[in-house]
């Protein structure tokens, strides 16, 4: 549960002026979160690998503000973007019991992507993640009541879940578990914790060509998609089918087992679509190039017995999952039978990363 924080606040004569800017990554779920309750709490544990290439840049200035609550100017690209800054009100009226300072100031926050948002590339974990890094950094530096990085990350963590469920992983680098998983004590629905067990030297520097089949903005929202799921029939045998698949990647991903990494990974991507399928009212996500690279996928594995597989976020994108040292083999692939379906032809090169850092 969100507990109020009892201090700290600015006294009048402390309320800084300054500016603090992260870089946050988005991440590719393989055991997927759909479904939740309460606060942005979870009904089922997933576990992400963290991207290198895909992320939001978030710069917030900030100085006291004029009136008795916080004040928001929001810029995308430097554009300011009601509709977003209407978001940020949403996500800062949250956070005020674990953040009351903000009460106190007023942000000016500058905002871009390198990749298209709103195409279920989760633009809202990153950006989410950024901003709540920003937050907690603007506490770190004036309050003194985060007094270690693990203290640091965590809040932040909590506080990225609050905006964007998934956002609470890109806060971590590489591996990262959101959610209760039996087995992992440390694990937790009200924040990600990075996969800190032996893994498997393969996955270290696993790819991920994200293959944008459309990069326009979904017709349905995560948001809404969640809210399907407390009616959805399947909901209930879905949330135990992914403690169970969890478990079986996890294992996968410290033995290096890249057959149970692929077919688990690819279940996950069609099981959350099946879940949008049979919702009411039911949509779909996909499009007729997502369904043809997934069947070119299929037909390339089995001609060539590469360790390659897909995964799809909550849109019509296709994530190509394989190990780095079969990367030539599978950019010629996507530049021979895949480019075909892109839109425009293009796609994102990432790969596993390392996670935030501060600009």
């Amino acid at each position: 549960m969100i507990q109020p924080l009892i201090e700290p606040i600015f006294t009048d004569a402390q309320v800084p002026t300054g500016k603090v800017s992260w870089q946050s990554p988005s991440n590719i779920a393989l055991v997927k979160y759909w479904g939740k309750k309460d606060i942005q709490i979870p009904c089922n544990p997933s576990i992400s690998f963290t991207l290198s290439q895909s992320v939001s840049k978030t710069g917030v200035s900030y100085r006291p503000a004029e009136g008795n609550s916080y004040e928001i100017e929001f810029y995308l690209d430097g554009v300011r973007t009601e509709k977003f800054e209407e978001k940020i009100h949403t996500f800062f009226n949250t956070i005020r019991p674990l953040c009351p300072f903000i009460d106190q100031l007023h942000f000016r926050i500058d905002s871009s992507n390198t990749f298209p948002h709103s195409a279920g590339i989760a633009s809202s974990a990153s950006g989410m993640s950024a901003l709540a890094l920003c937050i907690a950094d603007i506490e770190r530096k004036h309050l003194g009541s985060i007094s270690t990085d693990d203290e640091f990350y965590r809040k932040a963590s909590l506080l990225a879940r609050l905006g964007s469920g998934s956002a609470c992983r890109s806060v971590y680098g590489g591996l990262v578990i959101w959610g209760e998983v039996e087995g992992i004590p440390e694990t937790s629905n009200e924040y990600g914790v990075p996969l800190n067990e032996p893994m498997h030297e393969v996955f270290k520097t696993y790819r991920d060509s994200i293959l944008i089949v459309d990069a326009a903005e979904k017709k349905v929202s995560s948001r809404v998609g969640h809210g399907m799921m407390n009616s959805n029939p399947f909901s209930a045998e879905r949330f135990a089918q992914a403690g169970r698949n969890i478990q079986i990647l996890i294992a996968a991903i410290r033995s290096g087992d890249l057959e149970a990494f692929i077919k688990i990974t690819e279940l996950e991507a069609l099981t959350l679509h099946a879940m949008m399928m049979t919702s009411d009212p039911y949509f779909l996500l996909m499009r007729p190039n997502t369904l043809s690279i997934i069947e070119k996928i299929f037909d390339f594995r089995q001609q060539t017995g590469l360790p390659v597989c897909f995964t799809l976020d909550a849109g019509p994108n296709v994530h190509l999952l394989y190990p780095q040292h079969h990367e030539q083999e599978i950019k010629t692939f996507i530049a021979n039978d895949l480019a075909v379906h892109l839109h425009n032809g293009f796609y994102i090169d990432d790969k596993v990363g390392s996670g935030p850092a501060m600009f």
